[in-house]
């Protein structure tokens, strides 16, 4: 997926973005990102509860990206609409 240009609110700082979709497979017992045709797949060691599967996620995926990375939507599903920041 191509990156877009955004603007904050006040206009005085560009930004892009890229926006993925991702499919979280929880308590996998590994770390772990696929590549496939609808987007990725994580594999995660964590539970879903207590929001602690979606911070693995952030952090894995701020990790393997390098860039700021924020759940747009799916905080409690397993398919989820992720925004990288660059």
């Amino acid at each position: 997926m191509p990156w877009k240009l955004l603007r904050d609110k006040d206009k005085s700082c560009l930004k892009t973005r890229m926006i993925i979709k991702v499919k979280v497979k929880t308590n996998s017992g590994k770390q772990e990102i696929v590549k496939n045709d609808n987007g990725y797949v994580v594999y995660l060691e964590s539970f879903p509860e207590n929001n602690k599967a979606n911070l693995e996620l952030i952090k894995l995926l701020k990790k393997h990206f390098k860039k700021s990375v924020k759940i747009k939507s799916g905080l409690t599903s397993r398919n989820k609409i992720i925004e990288i920041i660059k």
